[in-house]
């Protein structure tokens, strides 16, 4: 079991057919780094039934973000200047989408940081929605229990 020492706070931003939503995510997890990547892991709990939870992991590396979510075919590929063809489960069923990332910042370090990405959301190369993620991640403050300063 890895320990959540991580403050994650998800803001991720919609526009489909003139609409805007927003959806926001406060969590906790892990932040890690392997090799020249860095990975912040936490868990997204259902709705409906708040015992099922399903573990979502971004991998990131120079230019590159990739989104997965244990349990499930998705794996969202996010690279600046670059087209690709990903798989995303609905939980209904797979199904294939064009992501195009137009902007990807990341200023990620030893301790957390942030990566903004703005990308396009296509389904048999129609425009289905312009989107923008922000990850912010922070070490939480723990404070030692049963200490006092003198």
């Amino acid at each position: 079991m890895l320990r959540e020492d991580y403050d994650i706070n998800i803001v991720g931003r919609q526009v489909y057919e003139g609409e805007t939503g927003e959806v926001t995510l406060n969590t906790t997890g892990t932040y890690t780094q392997r090799g020249g990547a860095r990975f912040i892991a936490y868990k997204e709990y259902d709705q409906e039934n708040p015992k099922v939870s399903t573990t979502s992991v971004l991998k990131i590396e120079p230019g590159k973000v990739t989104m997965m979510r244990s349990g499930t075919a998705t794996r969202l590929i996010l690279e600046e200047g670059k087209r690709h063809l990903c798989l995303y489960d609905t939980g209904y069923g797979t199904f294939s989408v064009g992501v195009f990332t137009s902007d990807l910042t990341c200023s990620l370090g030893e301790r957390g940081g942030r990566v903004d990405i703005q990308y396009t959301l296509d389904i048999d190369s129609n425009l289905s929605s312009s989107n923008e993620i922000t990850v912010e991640v922070r070490q939480r403050n723990h404070r030692p229990q049963g200490r006092t300063a003198l």
